[in-house]
């Protein structure tokens, strides 16, 4: 089957080098590049984008869940793993002789860890939660009494098998818009506190990180031993607050299709389910081979945009599971099995996966990560 008649998402390998190398210029020359490619590489295909940041300076990757790191590995990935996520017991050893690094979240989750390493031994990254407020033992600006953090960290750094490799925290609102940053700093400002402390005692670990994709851009002073890149390796923004277009990054991924039907209709003429749009003129009505069961969400029914020979035109009726109508009464010429871009990059031309999640009400990272496997990813040198 011609993949190019149905949807496909085109993944730019080169762009996303050249992302890689943006960032690299931009980060502190000590601190190592760790890109997060959970969730598929935030559906841009995990293991070729592991390679491509690997090929272009990458010291980690980050995965959320086992079988993320497990498939970097089957794929014949020998580098650093950080697996962000909670393990179930018995797969410790496996994850253990993978040679993947664990997160844990205090003495606990380093205790049973331990336990079950059988004579093996891996290395861990504690969790602090410096305001977050979902995961890692609390260290923040209501926590005065040092010594339970430091009693943590010293008992987890003693356990039989496990080699404390990192200290790690979590950002709540780095991409926030600048004045309502306060936050961002103050989680800092505990973080680099605990950091202080240990390094007293002796306890530091050598790699303390803590910036996202926000703060790797914003914040200078918080890169540390290594930034944890996400959003902004795939050429999107971590909010509406922080450009990336502006510094230079691209989109990697172009989600496109084809027009499978054309119709002319009089004026009046309901589009789609329940009849919510009727045209207001005689119109062309074009059918494009996508739906939300490819990931196309159904609320940009009557307000999404695609780019069609260049041009904006926009989605009128409701978004079908597998198809979704566009006037096309300002494109003369369309044609059917014409190419449609839903998102990214026509020409000269940009409707990016951040413009089309605005329209829709959320954010990029839910437009790529929510595309259907059954889109298949078509990965260009």
């Amino acid at each position: 089957m011609d993949s190019r008649f149905f949807p496909r998402a085109e993944i730019d390998l080169k762009a996303l080098a050249g992302n890689y190398r943006r960032l690299k210029a931009l980060m502190a020359p000590t601190a190592r590049m760790a890109a997060v490619i959970k969730a598929d590489a935030y559906g841009h295909g995990a293991v070729r984008t592991a390679r491509t940041a690997l090929n272009e300076g990458a010291s980690f990757l980050v995965v959320a869940r086992p079988e993320e790191a497990f498939e970097l590995r089957a794929a014949g990935i020998g580098a650093p793993v950080l697996l962000l996520g909670a393990l179930p017991p018995e797969n410790v050893r496996e994850a253990a002789e993978a040679g993947i690094t664990l997160s844990v979240n205090g003495f606990d989750d380093a205790h049973e860890l331990s336990s079950r390493l059988g004579g093996a031994s891996v290395k861990v990254h504690l969790k602090v939660d410096t305001g977050m407020g979902r995961l890692g033992f609390s260290f923040n600006e209501f926590s005065a009494d040092i010594s339970d953090a430091l009693r943590t960290v010293r008992s987890v750094a003693s356990l039989p098998g496990v080699e404390l490799e990192g200290l790690y925290t979590h950002f709540a609102s780095a991409d926030a818009a600048e004045e309502e940053t306060a936050f961002c700093l103050t989680q800092f400002d505990s973080f680099s506190r605990l950091i202080r402390i240990l390094e007293k005692e002796n306890l530091r670990p050598p790699i303390c990180h803590c910036a996202n994709s926000a703060a790797t851009l914003r914040f200078p002073q918080m890169h540390l031993d290594m930034c944890r890149v996400g959003i902004v390796q795939y050429g999107l923004r971590p909010s509406e607050f922080v450009d990336v277009a502006a510094l230079g990054f691209r989109p990697v991924m172009t989600l496109r299709s084809r027009i499978i039907y054309l119709k002319e209709v009089p004026a009046g003429f309901p589009v789609s389910y329940g009849s919510v749009w009727k045209s207001r003129r005689p119109s062309r009505i074009a059918t494009v081979a996508v739906g939300y069961g490819d990931g196309y969400r159904r609320c940009l029914s009557n307000c999404g945009e695609m780019l069609l020979r260049g041009k904006r035109v926009p989605v009128v009726g409701r978004v079908c599971m597998d198809l979704t109508m566009i006037d096309v009464t300002s494109v003369p010429e369309a044609a059917v099995g014409d190419e449609v871009t839903v998102w990214g990059v026509e020409g000269s031309e940009t409707l990016s996966a951040d413009e089309v999640a605005a329209a829709a009400g959320t954010i990029g990272y839910e437009m790529t990560t929510g595309l259907n496997v059954r889109v298949p990813r078509i990965f260009k040198e």
